[in-house]
């Protein structure tokens, strides 16, 4: 069986998130219905990363098997007619056989953004959160640095039985102009909710609600109740996927 990667980006605003779900319309169900239509075969799809309900994605990676051939740039435009412009597919490439878009990535990047302008911009509603309020930057990026490294995400994550919630943060940098903050984290995988959560977290130590000095015992507790703010879905962006 040949492989095959998908490289796309898509709004998420419209979307049930990524994940196929009965009776939702989701990023992999429109995808794949456009897939096995060009293909006139079912097809199954792996992911970089599954993102969750109104999060967007800039690149994005998808795999999928086939017997035999595929006319790449034929289905590349047939995707587009398709799924634009919500999906976007940039490129379709053969791949090596052990290739899989989740198992072969080893690490992925977000972008969070938040606006702390008093008033929102009606153009850039979808993906950015509007806080509307002054933030202390820099306590947020004192903050930042206690999450890079390797911590059980446990009090940044939902619980799933069975699986751990260790990770590898490698970046988590902050940057701001004219108002709008821009949160950047990089791991070699995230779990349920996590981003959104450390952004919230950070909102609360901007907004001097949470003391940042305190992160560390966070993170140790391993305990969801200790984070009280997850940022909301549309601010965040899946930036991009590493391969070897």
């Amino acid at each position: 069986m040949a492989i095959y990667r998908l490289d796309i980006a898509y709004d998420g605003t419209g979307f049930r998130g990524y994940a196929r779900q009965v009776g939702q319309r989701t990023v992999q169900g429109e995808l794949e219905s456009a897939l096995s239509t060009f293909l006139e075969t079912p097809v199954d799809t792996a992911v970089a990363g599954r993102t969750d309900a109104g999060v967007h994605a800039r690149h994005q990676v998808v795999s999928f098997g086939h017997e035999g051939e595929v006319d790449l740039d034929g289905l590349r435009s047939a995707l587009n007619g398709i799924v634009g412009p919500e999906i976007s597919v940039s490129a379709v490439s053969a791949v090596a056989e052990d290739f899989n878009a989740r198992f072969s990535a080893i690490w992925r990047r977000y972008q969070y953004r938040i606006d702390t302008r008093p008033f929102a911009d009606p153009l850039s509603r979808h993906f950015v959160w509007h806080a509307g309020r002054v933030l202390d930057v820099a306590a947020m990026i004192d903050t930042a640095g206690a999450f890079v490294g390797e911590h059980d995400f446990s009090s940044f994550c939902r619980a799933v039985e069975g699986k751990s919630n260790v990770r590898r943060v490698t970046e988590l940098s902050i940057d701001e102009a004219g108002g709008l903050i821009g949160i950047w984290i990089q791991a070699n995988a995230f779990c349920h909710q996590m981003v959104r959560s450390v952004v919230g977290y950070l909102f609360d130590v901007g907004r001097g609600f949470s003391d940042g000095t305190r992160v560390n015992e966070v993170i140790a507790a391993r305990d969801r109740s200790k984070v009280a703010t997850v940022a909301p879905a549309h601010g965040l962006t899946l930036w991009e996927v590493g391969y070897e």
